[in-house]
């Protein structure tokens, strides 16, 4: 860094019910050297005591309130989580402290007041954070068990960095945090995901970098103790995202291969908690995480609501607590350090339309536990597409082929698609678990335009009530949103049935740049389509819709799929099909639970 690196480190005992430390150094013991300065908060108890510490590292400023970061938010947090040092995603320092644990919160490495090269979710950020783990077990007030906790970014950290055993780690609840980088977040089916990026890039992360003059002006945290550095100093020392993903396509790609890691190589004792809203972000990492970790000790929790609020709800608190008491203080009230004691799923099922963004009525949906997933008495249903458009378990007789077509590049304002529907459900119907769609696709161009080359398709699975009208969801951001998405790049269709993560109801997809197929006008080609899992229980007289478009629908908010170099018109302009015959057949197999 060209600029000196300072020792600011402060220690209050005085002005808050805990001992505030702001800026510690932490040493890096990776090659790149340097520091990540972090703050703590502990309990005040006697110079002897040693207390459990929670960790998170981030890049959203460990010194910005909440209040600031996020007003309306913050405004809506339940108030015992509410302190002079409350901070977005992560545990508030004034609830924590009073149960006997320490909060140390990082920057990480290149944001806030941590200096060094900005690259996140990368393998160097991650070596930081496995060096910050080990240095909070290590400290005189530390009892040496470190457990993390924290939201969205907070927690698909979280996954990493366990996988890679940082002595003194001892548990994890990665709350809504996806953990597949490619597949979650990056590039849906290999399509890029670049709405949300580019949002979490310019507001969330690159005011924050380290150097950055006019924070503390704009309310934004504290300017950089070390001093400002110039545009060009800060551009040369970060991995811009919003250029990243747009530039590299594939897995097998240095800037996606450095990022990937081995689940089973988490070890330590996790709580996964999903959000059934989580449709377009994190609620495959959370599945994904929980099923491969390599952990003997290992929940999944599902819950709605938005992804803000639900951590600080006082019963999700309770559960945080008696897990991290259990593994980190030795209090295991409830049993789940006991081999068997818990079951290992608890899920909440969507019954009903209460409306979306409103928790109090949310509340109505109950819970009910399995002892795994996927749910082993889980029946496997195909829903045939016809060309009339319905959606039906009875296996089609037909004797002649035909197609339905709708335009390519459709936008959420333009729908470009076909929706297929079931009759009305006649008893109570509960679907759980995961989704893949079998189509049979085609291309052709339009009389006057480019000759197209590929197809994006873009699926939805929709609920319609016995009274007719559509129930929607809370999204991510409040949003209202259907019940679960899909999407597949057709030139990316190559499946690796080989590969021990590939499952029938979740096909494997490798995404190398060796995998791409051609895609040729007038040809048919059948595709298999991940649709990430969901939860609802139809009633009687209800009905699914299922819906195959050329982009983006109702649902997406803020996570859009149109970059004009990742979706060209010269490449996907045109006419999309599914074709329908004796040897197209077109389903969606649905997870249908049978009562206990």
């Amino acid at each position: 860094m060209p600029n000196e690196i300072k020792d600011a480190h402060t220690v209050d005992g005085k002005s808050f019910p805990y001992i505030f430390e702001q800026n510690a150094a932490v040493p890096l013991k990776t090659s790149s050297g340097g520091i990540v300065r972090v703050n703590v908060y502990r309990p005040k108890t006697s110079t002897t005591d040693k207390v459990p510490v929670l960790l998170t590292y981030g890049p959203y400023g460990k010194d910005i309130h909440y209040k600031d970061f996020h007003p309306k938010s913050f405004s809506e947090v339940n108030p015992e989580h509410h302190s002079e040092h409350s901070a977005w995603e992560t545990p508030d320092p004034g609830f924590w402290t009073k149960f006997g644990y320490a909060v140390v919160r990082a920057d990480e490495r290149g944001l806030g007041q941590s200096p060094g090269f900005l690259d996140t979710m990368s393998r160097g950020t991650s070596e930081a954070f496995f060096d910050v783990v080990e240095w909070a077990a290590e400290q005189p007030w530390s009892s040496g068990k470190v457990g993390l906790l924290g939201i969205s970014y907070y927690a698909g950290s979280q996954w990493r960095v366990a996988a890679r055993k940082p002595k003194g780690l001892a548990c994890m609840i990665p709350w809504e945090g996806m953990s597949d980088y490619y597949r979650d977040r990056c590039r849906h089916g290999g399509i890029l995901s670049n709405g949300f990026v580019k949002f979490w890039w310019n507001r969330q992360v690159i005011t924050n970098q380290y150097g950055k003059p006019g924070r503390s002006a704009s309310n934004w945290g504290p300017d950089t103790i070390d001093g400002d550095l110039s545009d060009e100093e800060r551009e040369k020392n970060r991995q811009d995202q919003t250029i990243d993903t747009t530039k590299y396509r594939f897995r097998d790609e240095e800037y996606y291969a450095s990022k990937e890691y081995d689940m089973a190589d988490i070890e330590v004792p996790l709580l996964s908690v999903g959000n059934w809203g989580g449709i377009l972000l994190h609620l495959r990492g959370n599945i994904e995480g929980y099923t491969h970790a390599g952990s003997d000790f290992k929940y999944l929790r599902m819950i709605t609501g938005r992804h803000d609020l639900p951590f600080y709800y006082k019963e999700e608190v309770e559960i945080q607590r008696s897990f991290l008491d259990a593994f980190l203080k030795g209090e295991d009230i409830v049993g789940w350090s006991v081999k068997g004691k818990l079951p290992a799923v608890d899920l909440v099922l969507r019954k009903g339309d209460v409306g979306f963004n409103d928790a109090e009525k949310e509340k109505v949906y109950e819970r009910r536990t399995e002892n795994e997933w996927p749910i082993a008495r889980t029946r496997y249903t195909k829903y045939y597409l016809t060309p009339s458009q319905t959606l039906t378990p009875v296996e089609p007789i037909t004797t002649r082929t035909q197609k339905l077509s709708y335009k390519a590049l459709g936008t959420m304002k333009d729908f470009q698609g076909l929706q297929f529907k079931t009759p009305s459900f006649e008893e109570e119907t509960e679907i759980t678990g995961h989704i893949v769609a079998h189509l049979n696709v085609s291309l052709s161009p339009t009389p006057s335009g480019p000759t197209p080359s590929d197809i994006d398709l873009f699926l939805t699975l929709r609920y319609i009530s016995p009274e007719g009208k559509e129930v929607f969801y809370t999204g991510t951001a409040g949003d209202p949103i259907p019940l679960t998405k899909g999407w597949l790049r057709v030139s990316l269709r190559k499946t690796n049935p080989c590969h021990p993560k590939h499952r029938e109801y979740l096909p494997w997809r490798d995404y190398f740049s060796t995998d791409v197929q051609p895609v040729i006008p007038g040809d048919v080609y059948a595709v298999d389509v991940e649709v990430w899992p969901t939860n609802v229980i139809i009633e009687k007289g209800g009905k699914l819709v299922f819906e195959v478009s050329s982009g983006d629908t109702q649902g997406s908010g803020i996570f859009t799929h149109d970059h004009p170099e990742d979706r060209s018109e010269a490449r996907f302009a045109g006419l999309n099909h599914v074709h329908f015959g004796p040897k197209s057949f077109n389903w969606v197999t649905l997870p249908v639970i049978p009562p206990k």
